[in-house]
């Protein structure tokens, strides 16, 4: 009989209509509410993004900024940095045009600040802008330097029989080519069920296994839980598994040698997700020349059971 554990940091109370804990992308499902917030919190987040958001963010306070001094060149007389125009939006892209070679120190020459009010208002903002590239560049460190887990699990999940014993599997594989050392995984089952009250409570099982630890991992690993008489999904039917509000949990670990340390990321699969009678396509094979070709495309693809047979 399965055995349940204690909550793995989830919360026992449910609801009926609780969506996952995990999203796909590995993010926790929860929205925060009268949160404060910090501007420590901003490097977290420009380091997290992803870098078309990143350069759009530097993009915006970019002409933001030029944009901010540009007007007040502009109102406060054109005429101290170049000959005006006579036209407010010409003037003003002069001013943006000299207010981009300040604040980046470039400084062509071929317009310069006049008098003492203009010299302190260009001075200062050629301050923000090495504060503001200095601030940039620690970002792309960090952006860099940040370690980070780069596993990606096939989005299918299917319910077949292995070694006589029906398994749910799936698959996974690093989306680079460095060879993942050492990665073990842990398998979480959270089962959110009605109780004799009417009141919806998650109730955690560990999944056992196959394997949950390899040497190392060149190609792909498939996760196989056998449901077996210490399978918590073994008083079900297969029929009954996607009509269960359940989500399996899954936490993988491993050594990167780029960054020179573990790493970690979790992942989520639903049960309703479950596909039967598939079984998964090999993703790598080998060539003429006794290569091994692993396929990116193939991680999710899977043949019908009978077709495989």
């Amino acid at each position: 009989m399965a055995k349940r554990i204690k909550d793995p940091g989830i919360g026992k109370s449910s609801n009926k209509h609780a969506k996952r804990f995990i999203n796909q992308d590995g993010s926790f499902n929860i929205k925060h509410v009268n949160r404060p917030s910090s501007l420590s919190e901003s490097y977290n987040y420009l380091i997290s993004i992803s870098w078309t958001k990143f350069f759009l963010w530097v993009v915006l306070g970019y002409t933001l900024i030029n944009s901010i001094f540009a007007l007040i060149y502009t109102l406060f007389g054109i005429s101290n940095i170049a000959d005006p125009t006579g036209n407010f939006f010409r003037d003003f892209l002069k001013a943006f045009f000299f207010s981009a070679q300040t604040i980046t120190t470039v400084g062509y020459g071929a317009m310069a600040p006049k008098g003492l009010l203009f010299g302190i208002i260009s001075s200062f903002e050629a301050l923000i802008g090495l504060l503001s590239f200095s601030f940039i560049t620690g970002l792309l460190y960090g952006r860099f330097s940040k370690p980070r887990a780069n596993i990606r699990f096939s989005n299918t999940i299917v319910l077949r029989e292995h070694n006589e014993v029906y398994s749910i599997m799936f698959r996974l594989m690093s989306r680079s080519t460095n060879v993942m050392i050492r990665p073990k995984i842990e398998a979480t089952l959270a089962l959110s069920q009605e109780d004799k009250e009417g009141e919806y409570v998650n109730s955690f099982y560990k999944l056992k296994l196959e394997r949950d630890s390899i040497t190392y991992l060149p190609t792909t690993w498939t996760i196989v839980h056998p449901i077996d008489k210490l399978s918590p999904l073994a008083k079900f039917e297969r029929k009954q598994l996607p009509e269960l509000n359940g989500e399996i949990l899954i936490l993988v670990s491993y050594y990167d040698e780029s960054f020179a340390q573990e790493v970690h990321q979790v992942h989520s699969y639903e049960l309703k997700d479950v596909i039967q009678g598939q079984n998964f396509v090999s993703a790598f094979y080998y060539d003429d020349e006794g290569y091994t070709i692993l396929d990116h495309n193939n991680l999710d693809k899977t043949i019908n059971n009978t077709a495989h047979k």
